[in-house]
């Protein structure tokens, strides 16, 4: 890819993007202070280069897909060391555990596995303390492109909230790194835990939309007792596969009102946080194992999400209705090719950019929905964009960062390879990037 010449972008940025900017050397949560993936970091490499501004790169024990998260001194990631199977012991397991034969390839099986959290010095890389959480004999199985770390964890107030799933959501000091409560929330989740924890207030907002049960719950963010619990609607789907769900939920305001937005399989419902209490929901449709959290527009009082797997459809909805909205004037608009089902979307301005699990990325109108431009970035994608410094920075499975300028066309700047697999979305704090691979994290900056 061509490089070109490093231009200042100037654009309208959205509220949440305003807001972001005091948060600038932050990053306390997946996708960022306003959840969004916009960063205010400034002077990020346009093209990133290990002989000339790698600050560091840091191997680190165990493996995860959650994301690096900032508390102005210390990141954290959580991490999964596990011991497996010989293949004669994995088809057992897997046997055992009533998987279908067909679906064996597609199975990640483990015979243990440690969870940790791990604390790592942001200007020197140097890994300063790893926190024994939990050590779990014959874990659910999970699908091969997941991990069992994969939630990213979240920070308040000098506690980390580290989230995986039926495995345990734990509270950790991160001044004296000791655990100061533990919860284990009973749910299959078929391929894995997915859904990051989210704090309103006082409390700590897990999805947990299993095979088996789908629900919404807050847990008090001092004891990790149960402040509420709402159950989903009930589903068309007959399967349990079809009804399980892996999204983060996302905080919005209309007219004063706070709405968490818990978008599940086939409903997309709106919550009171304080409550559970539901305030509207959308039918939108069969969708399920949706994984791309939904980003927000004030300006243009819409909310985007992706129907996750089945076939993607963005919707654009408007968030002042009240009960059931499927049947309304709510739906602002649809499209439905070349949709992500797993990167969520990027809002930055007016326009709207998405990239397709194969790599083919759009940009729309985020009033409209019309499509500006879509061009192809080689490799798989799983890890959402992020938008830092007047530039968009897109992870493939394959290792390649591609970075690009936003507008209604389509501007490449450069790409490069790192060593390792990225399913982990990058991250953006002060005048540093940060991206996590399989094997390390990498810190890039001038």
């Amino acid at each position: 890819m061509k490089s070109f010449l490093k231009k200042k972008v100037i654009i309208a940025l959205s509220l949440t993007a305003i807001v972001s900017i005091s948060s600038a050397d932050s990053w306390p949560e997946f996708r960022g202070p306003t959840g969004d993936g916009i960063a205010a970091a400034e002077n990020i490499p346009e093209k990133l280069d290990e002989s000339s501004n790698l600050v560091w790169k840091t191997d680190l024990p165990g493996r995860g897909w959650s994301s690096p998260v900032f508390d102005g001194t210390y990141l954290w990631v959580t991490a999964a060391e596990e011991i497996f199977p010989d293949e004669e012991e994995r088809i057992k397991i897997l046997e055992s555990q009533g998987e279908e034969a067909k679906k064996f390839k597609v199975r990640q099986v483990a015979k243990s596995i440690k969870l940790s959290a791990i604390q790592v010095d942001f200007e020197s890389g140097k890994l300063l303390q790893t926190v024994p959480l939990i050590k779990i004999d014959n874990p659910q199985t999970i699908h091969a492109l997941n991990s069992f770390a994969s939630p990213t964890p979240v920070l308040k107030d000098g506690k980390l909230y580290a989230h995986f799933g039926a495995f345990g959501t734990f509270c950790i000091d991160t001044t004296s790194r000791e655990v100061d409560w533990e919860r284990k929330i009973e749910i299959e989740h078929s391929v894995g835990p997915g859904s990051s924890p989210f704090i309103y207030e006082d409390k700590l907002i897990l999805i947990c939309d299993g095979t088996d049960r789908q629900f919404v719950t807050a847990l008090d963010i001092k004891t990790g007792e149960t402040a509420w619990l709402t159950e989903r609607p009930e589903m068309r789907a007959v399967k349990g596969d079809q009804k399980k769900s892996y999204n983060t939920p996302v905080l919005i305001e209309d007219g004063g009102t706070p709405q968490i937005i818990c978008l599940g399989a086939q409903w997309l419902i709106s919550y009171a946080p304080d409550t559970g209490d539901e305030l509207w929901r959308l039918d939108h449709g069969a969708g399920f194992s949706i994984v791309p959290r939904p980003v927000y527009s004030p300006k243009h009082k819409l909310l985007y999400f992706s129907t996750g797997f089945g076939k993607p459809v963005l919707i654009a909805v408007k968030v002042d209705g009240k009960g059931d909205i499927t049947d309304s004037d709510k739906i602002a608009w649809k499209e439905s090719k070349r949709i992500p089902a797993r990167p969520s979307p990027l809002l930055i301005g007016d326009e709207l950019y998405v990239i397709a699990d194969g790599g083919v990325t759009t940009c729309l109108n985020a009033a409209t929905g019309e499509t500006y431009w879509n061009d192809r970035i080689d490799g798989n994608y799983s890890a959402s964009p992020l938008f830092a410094d007047g530039k968009i920075f897109v992870a493939s499975h394959e290792g390649v960062i591609t970075v690009f300028k936003p507008g209604t066309t389509f501007s490449p700047l450069s790409e490069t390879t790192l060593e390792g697999s990225i399913m982990a979305s990058p991250i953006a704090v002060n005048e540093a990037l940060l991206i996590r691979s399989e094997q390390a994290i990498y810190r890039f900056g001038n």
